[in-house]
């Protein structure tokens, strides 16, 4: 190959929102109504979480990491999506797209073992109640919370060190909204079998893993309710965990579904859906999922909006 077509890319386009030009605005709004409702939503959860003395415990600072998670995954994407409509132009400088790549893999990689903690809380609290509170001692809720943004980060850093070696030849449009290693390797001209082995593989360790360990914890969950007596105390143990696997199916099957799909077969509207629901979605409906289905939490934001009217 010649040096012409070695020539490393200095920015990449991305494709997914520029070929509907006269929709510039509309779609601004929308991002942006998008962002302002994670950002306020999983901020709602943070605060009433903090202030809340009936939410100091250790499902609920789970579930602020949770949120923290949120708006972080979304900050990495929209705001330079917000940028580029600003600026008409959906350009992104290569240093930037590594960056975004890295910092997205690694809040996203950290949801689903934040989640299996979270499996494993309502494990010792529903099967183990008369040992929860040495199960789940406050040192050790915050060395499994940082263990999981550890491990994601660690995923992270792997892809982000492979997607650096790759060559692109001047192919510079990202069939994509962010940037991310699927439509990076999708555009690359060097060999791209690494990276795709080491996607499926950390996907085992970073999803499937984690999802896996959730089920079982479930098994284990769905045997002790079952041998619960009273309806109303089934309703009661059964309400707090169906918050958290409607989160779990979210996360886990847009993450199997963006990182394990096919690389042809979609179209570039198909690909920018997924997206959407991957970094913007999914995080816009997490606190609306656990402040309607969670009684506490629901009480908890009552009383901060009534505290908020008397003053």
């Amino acid at each position: 190959m010649d040096a012409e077509n070695q020539t490393q890319v200095e920015e990449f386009i991305f494709l997914g929102l520029s070929r509907a030009p006269g929709d510039q605005v509309s779609l601004f709004l929308v991002f942006l109504a998008a962002y302002l409702a994670i950002v306020t939503g999983n901020l709602m959860i943070l605060i009433v979480v903090l202030m809340d003395s009936r939410l100091h415990s250790p499902m609920y600072f789970f579930l602020s990491h949770l949120s923290c998670l949120d708006i972080c995954v979304s900050s990495v994407v929209v705001p330079k999506i917000l940028v580029n409509f600003l600026r008409q132009s959906h350009t992104i400088s290569y240093n930037q797209c590594m960056a975004q790549t890295f910092f997205l893999i690694g809040f996203f990689g950290s949801e689903p073992a934040l989640l299996a903690v979270m499996a494993y809380d309502r494990y010792a609290a529903i099967c183990q109640p008369l040992h929860y509170s040495r199960l789940m001692r406050n040192r050790l809720c915050i060395y499994l919370t940082v263990a999981s943004w550890v491990w994601g980060f660690l995923d992270s850093a792997i892809h982000a060190a492979l997607a650096s070696k790759l060559r692109f030849c001047g192919a510079n449009q990202i069939p994509q909204i962010f940037c991310d290693v699927p439509p990076l390797l999708k555009i690359a001209c060097s060999d791209t079998s690494i990276n795709e082995l080491a996607t499926h593989i950390t996907s085992i360790f970073v999803g499937l893993a984690p999802f896996l360990f959730i089920i079982i914890s479930y098994f284990y969950i769905l045997a002790s309710i079952l041998k619960i007596h009273s309806n109303t105390g089934r309703k009661k143990a059964f309400s707090t965990c169906a918050s958290h696997l409607v989160v779990v199916t979210l996360c886990v099957g847009n993450g199997f579904v963006n990182y394990n799909r096919p690389s042809t077969g979609y179209s570039l509207e198909i690909d920018t859906v997924l997206s959407s629901m991957y970094c913007i979605v999914t995080p816009m409906l997490n606190p609306l999922i656990y402040s309607l289905r969670n009684k506490e939490v629901k009480d908890a934001l009552r009383k901060a909006l009534n505290c908020r009217r008397t003053v």
